[in-house]
């Protein structure tokens, strides 16, 4: 017997990960990208000793303070961040992803990436595209991970947080991302 609320689940679906990767509904000025970046990665590595200790020894920094993900069957997600290097910011990034399968919900959480190595830092700034879980390895760190780890036992190419999680979404993770460089 087919499901008369599948065409309905379906178009609600399609709408909600459209609305989660409309890149102009969430386009940021560089000062702002600059000013929530920093003070994300700032309140991180404040509360987590391991992300303060790979921030001294990092090569770079991508924040990106705030990523809007949401779905039900298909989902989607989007978000902007800034690459600190030396203390500055030096380029802009976009974060998107889409996905299928059983989901439902919207969440918004922001996560960093400590690249560790020039050459992992290179795959990034001289593609087009760098997509999560190809290249380079990324290491995600967690509460547990992150409180207990020291840099003598890190080996990984990147290590990323993700932080500020809010709303109600299942499969949280960062693989399958793809992170563009924007003209900004």
């Amino acid at each position: 017997m087919r499901n008369p609320c599948l065409p309905s689940l379906l178009a609600a679906a399609a709408i909600a990960a459209s609305a989660a990767l409309s890149v102009p509904a969430f386009a940021q000025s560089n000062a702002n990208l600059d000013r929530t970046s920093k003070a994300a990665l700032n309140k991180l590595i404040a509360k987590v000793p391991a992300a303060k200790a790979l921030n001294e020894k990092a090569v770079a920094v991508l924040v990106f303070p705030s990523i809007t993900k949401a779905g039900l069957v298909v989902g989607g997600q989007y978000g902007e961040g800034a690459l600190w290097r030396d203390g500055k910011a030096v380029a802009y990034y976009s974060t998107s992803g889409a996905s299928y399968g059983l989901q439902a919900g919207a969440q918004k959480y922001g996560y960093a990436m400590f690249f560790m190595r020039e050459k992992a830092l290179s795959a990034l700034t001289t593609a087009e595209g760098f997509e999560v879980g190809v290249g380079p390895s990324v290491v995600v760190m967690d509460d547990g991970m992150g409180k207990s780890t020291t840099t003598t036992n890190l080996q990984g190419d990147i290590y990323a947080f993700i932080f500020s999680q809010q709303g109600l979404m299942a499969g949280l993770g960062i693989q399958g991302n793809k992170i563009t460089k924007l003209k900004k």
